[in-house]
């Protein structure tokens, strides 16, 4: 029912399918070395939506982003809609931090593969409060907030309908999580882009996500932020008490 969580079973998870999907998976499936991980998600993410997914450590966060984007093998159907671009920012990148590689040869190589403009990159770099200095820094000197921002600015290169975004606020301070996050909100309302968002920081969720995904080896919910993020089902879900807070004026915490 509208404005109601959908409480699921792990092997029953689904959201329910609207009018403009970018994005259809049935009986979407993945295990390492025998161990189911994901089993049985039916989801359907709606085009310009903000869909943030929660759930404990070893839940299958990462393993659902990687089977979206044909990185790992899985078992059932994922569909998405015909000529979708992404940008995808992983939650560590395997890259040696002390190669001679500045943030000009990174933004450089992802204008090479999208076949984007070059206007592409100042532009994706004031989405992000990056000054054009980090362009001649070498990427071994940047904070690590610095350079997690320099990962979405390159993610946003060739303008994707949808960005994955594995944890992305991950080692920045408060300031830079809140430019970050002004960022991804422009992305989404202004350009259209559909966004899926795995997140620890429940009061982010809160504010951004239009819809939760919570994923847990034992039981999962789906619905608007402020259906799921409950006391009651965020306990059930960590299986521990679990709360947050909200700075934003005239919320309160939760």
């Amino acid at each position: 029912m509208p404005g109601e969580a959908s409480s699921m079973q792990a092997g029953a998870r689904v959201l329910p399918a609207g009018g403009n999907p970018v994005l259809e998976a049935r009986g979407l499936s993945v295990s390492f070395d025998g161990t189911p991980i994901l089993a049985g998600i039916d989801l359907t993410v709606e085009r310009g939506e903000a869909l943030a997914i929660i759930g404990p450590n070893g839940s299958g966060k990462t393993a659902l982003f990687r089977a979206l984007i044909g990185a790992i093998p899985h078992g059932g159907t994922i569909h998405w809609a015909p000529g979708t671009r992404f940008g995808y920012v992983p939650q560590k990148l395997d890259i040696e931090r002390d190669l001679p590689i500045t943030g000009g040869d990174l933004l450089r190589a992802r204008l090479t593969i999208s076949h984007a403009q070059k206007s592409e990159i100042p532009a994706a770099l004031e989405r992000l409060s990056l000054q054009p200095r980090v362009l001649k820094q070498s990427i071994g000197s940047m904070s690590g907030g610095q350079f997690q921002r320099l990962l979405v600015a390159f993610a946003l290169i060739g303008r994707p309908d949808v960005l994955l975004l594995d944890e992305p606020a991950a080692g920045i301070d408060v300031p830079g999580q809140d430019a970050l996050n002004a960022a991804l909100r422009r992305v989404q309302e202004e350009d259209g882009v559909t966004i899926l968002l795995i997140s620890h920081d429940l009061s982010v969720v809160y504010r951004y996500a239009s819809r939760v995904l919570c994923l847990s080896r034992e039981s999962a919910c789906a619905g608007a932020p402020e259906v799921v993020l409950t006391p009651e089902r965020l306990s059930e879900l960590y299986g521990k008490p679990v709360s947050f807070h909200l700075h934003d004026e005239g919320n309160h915490g939760h």
